[in-house]
């Protein structure tokens, strides 16, 4: 799998309003997120590394206790079980990357 049109991937919602496309690499998890305003990922924690990158509209993400409205080209770097949340202040996308590879987001496959 060397090339990948996201576009042709199924769309998968692991919470409401997140509308994701997945794709692996031997290492890590790609999801491409069209989220709705208003929509919202609780305070969590989890083992994998992973990088919030905003491609349009604005995304809160909260990392640690700290907010911050992140912007098209802005990311969010969280680390391994550090408490993180994010909040859709107006319909976005953003790519997100785990590593290492997640078999679920949210309770749903994504393998």
């Amino acid at each position: 799998m060397g090339f990948i049109d996201p576009d042709q991937l199924p769309v998968r919602e692991p919470r409401p309003g997140f509308h994701g496309r997945f794709f692996h690499s031997d290492h890590m998890t790609f999801s491409y997120y069209t989220i709705d305003a208003g929509c919202d990922v609780h305070p969590h924690r989890h083992p994998n590394d992973e990088v919030w990158h905003v491609i349009s509209g604005e995304l809160e993400v909260t990392l640690e206790g700290e907010a911050r409205v992140l912007r098209a080209g802005e990311a969010a770097v969280v680390p391994p079980d550090a408490e993180h949340s994010a909040r859709a202040v107006t319909d976005c996308r953003a790519i997100v990357v785990d590593h290492p590879v997640r078999d679920s987001v949210g309770g749903v496959d994504i393998r």
